[in-house]
């Protein structure tokens, strides 16, 4: 019983801990692109198709984005 008093608190820190860092993540924009990287894999950096399809999704994100210019 004198261990629960230890392991319950114990456990909702590392809970609070988890949530923090699970927010941190999604705030600092780590999951912002989930298929690029997966994509990224499959071709070669040299090859002059992939840098088109590079840059062309670059320019699509850029047309996408709300922020105001200045």
């Amino acid at each position: 019983m004198p261990a629960l008093y230890i392991m319950i608190p114990a456990a909702l820190l590392l809970v609070g801990v988890a949530v923090y860092i699970f927010f941190w993540a999604v705030d600092s924009g780590q999951y912002d692109d989930l298929e690029s990287p997966a994509h990224s894999i499959l071709f070669d950096d040299q090859d002059p198709r992939h840098q088109a399809a590079v840059n062309r999704e670059e320019a699509s994100a850029e047309d996408k984005d709300p922020s105001p210019r200045a």
